[in-house]
């Protein structure tokens, strides 16, 4: 079990990420999902993980999304509230993110344009309904054929497809509107 967990963790963690934005919350929901994995089906075989996982995890999100439903009903958001820019606490430093210390690490320019590329995918895929994402994560990152996908997200192979497809066109779309053919 901790074996899978290990494995399933830097994926889950920026499937969640995609879905909440939030790298807290990311973080609590993939922690959540592997609670309840290892607490509730601890004793399956290994081949079924990986599904069973991948339903938790989307259960655990669409639960996220439930409870911020109800919160944000009976409470203002603190955010509105609060001026950034008026705080002099806000480091901009702390929003880089570490770059691979590999020896083999691309050049310095390859690395920003990657990034840049990576950061406007992202930033296309959040934009994305939330079936037509969940289809195209587990298809394409998560590499599911379209039977695993549709049995992880509880629905027919034939809407796995269609909310690929949809998706895929519409990233493409997206991305050509920015300047940017894969």
């Amino acid at each position: 079990m901790a074996d899978f967990l290990a494995q399933v963790e830097r994926r889950a963690y920026k499937q969640s990420m995609f879905a909440v934005r939030d790298e807290h919350t990311a973080l609590d929901i993939v922690q959540d999902a592997m609670m309840k994995l290892s607490e509730k089906y601890a004793d399956r075989p290994p081949a079924e993980l990986p599904l069973l996982f991948q339903r938790i995890l989307q259960n655990t999100i669409r639960d996220f999304y439930r409870r911020q439903k109800v919160r944000s009903t009976w409470t203002t958001p603190m955010s509105s509230l609060i001026n950034e820019d008026s705080d002099g606490d806000h480091d901009p430093l702390e929003t880089i993110e570490v770059e691979n210390e590999s020896p083999y690490a691309a050049p310095p320019l390859q690395q920003l344009e990657r990034a840049q590329v990576l950061a406007s995918i992202e930033k296309c895929l959040v934009k994305l309904p939330a079936r037509q994402r969940e289809a195209f994560i587990l298809r394409y990152w998560e590499e599911m054929d379209v039977a695993e996908a549709a049995k992880a997200m509880g629905c027919s192979e034939g809407s796995v497809k269609t909310h690929c497809s949809r998706a895929t066109h519409t990233l493409a779309e997206s991305l050509k509107k920015l300047g940017i053919t894969l």
